[in-house]
């Protein structure tokens, strides 16, 4: 089962790698390395959580600080409380699991102010008192990024209605 669990987290990463990279156009996306060397940006995410009444609202900005540009990111979204029945997701977006979800956030050029918006609305059982979000790159089209604290966060989002920002 583990196997093929892992499996299916592998095609799914594959897929949303590729939905995030379409349209990538010659010219676009990450510099050429010196030497081999992989290019440098920083990916970031911003936004918030909220959790009421058996839903679960997750509003994400992708943007990319440099100094690079990256062809394509991939962002991933865990939760604690496993979202429920059929859901609905933006387009780039796809389950990779029970509880993970992944959305291609694509071209990620330099100062291009504040890069891709992504809006969740995912149902999660309604006695769930508490959401955790954990929130990562699972791809970034091979750059370094010497900067996590603003691309992997961990939010607790308490059933109060309340955004809880990150």
């Amino acid at each position: 089962m583990v196997a093929m669990r892992r499996a299916w987290v592998a095609v799914a990463g594959a897929v949303v790698a590729v939905v995030g990279v379409a349209g990538v156009s010659s010219g676009a996306g990450a510099r050429a390395g010196v030497g081999g060397i992989a290019p440098e940006a920083d990916v970031a995410y911003h936004g918030h959580v909220t959790v009421r009444e058996g839903r679960l609202g997750v509003r994400l900005v992708v943007a990319n600080h440099g100094p690079s540009g990256v062809p394509g990111a991939t962002v991933r979204l865990r939760f604690s409380v496993p979202p429920t029945g059929a859901q609905a997701l933006p387009p780039g977006c796809l389950r990779a699991g029970v509880d993970e979800v992944l959305c291609g956030a694509g071209v990620l050029r330099v100062g291009a102010g504040a890069g891709r918006g992504l809006d969740l609305a995912l149902r999660v059982p309604v006695h769930a008192a508490e959401v955790t979000v954990r929130i990562d790159t699972a791809w970034n089209g091979g750059a370094s990024d010497r900067n996590p604290q603003n691309n992997e966060h961990r939010v607790l989002a308490p059933a109060t209605g309340d955004r809880y920002f990150f």
